[in-house]
């Protein structure tokens, strides 16, 4: 049984990771400081400090929470749809929703801090400064599992179309992630960048139809 105080310090940091992941969300890296977030979380600015030392830790730990969750159901659903194919490769639609459908459930059954997550990795996505240092740190090994099961499932796909159009992908990702509203308003209310279940529902197929496409193979 964890004593009280490790149980009180454990919230404390819980509290702050809530509050940093809303404030980081809404104004970026650059447009937050500690003492924002302690006087949003109504916590002492030496406890934030006691558990994370800089504001660079502190967003490492807001993303490195997440993407833990993110990465284990994501091989998870993988090391599954494989292990259903075998001896055959599971499908584009099965490797690509394995990675994809994570993302979905963060967002989905998260609440607020499961779409505030989602824009705030939108917004590293999108970081020509921060884009290869924090997605290569928390995503890029399972991200290169995939890549290694859509290449065996395209063995003649070549090295640059598989990672074109893992780029494409990445890209519709991102953008869905970040919730803009702009099909809202090009389709005049009838798409909503907030229904998370038809945007991947649709997301999923299209992908896979991309890669099929440009590695020039027929379902």
């Amino acid at each position: 049984m964890r004593a009280p105080t490790q149980r009180r310090g454990e919230l404390t940091r819980d509290k702050l990771l809530d509050t940093a992941e809303q404030l980081f969300a809404r104004r970026g890296f650059d447009g937050v400081s500690i003492r924002d977030i302690t006087s949003a979380a109504g916590v002492d600015v030496s406890l934030a400090n006691y558990h994370f030392g800089s504001k660079e830790r502190f967003f490492d730990a807001v993303i490195e929470r997440r993407a833990e969750q993110m990465n284990t159901r994501r091989m998870a659903m993988l090391e599954d749809a494989v292990t259903k194919a075998s001896p055959a490769q599971p499908s584009l639609e099965e490797v690509i929703g394995a990675f994809m459908w994570p993302v979905a459930e963060i967002m989905m059954d998260g609440g607020a801090g499961g779409r505030a997550y989602g824009a705030l990795i939108a917004q590293v996505n999108t970081s020509p400064h921060m884009a290869r240092a924090k997605m290569g740190q928390f995503f890029d090994p399972v991200v290169r599992e995939f890549l290694n099961v859509l290449q065996r499932s395209l063995p003649h796909c070549g090295a640059a179309e598989l990672y074109w159009s893992f780029h494409f992908l990445s890209g519709a990702l991102t953008l869905s992630m970040a919730e803009t509203g702009r099909i809202d308003a090009l389709s005049n209310g009838l798409c909503k960048s907030e229904d998370l279940q038809s945007v991947f529902e649709r997301m999923v197929p299209f992908c896979a139809a991309g890669f099929r496409a440009a590695c020039r193979v027929r379902p």
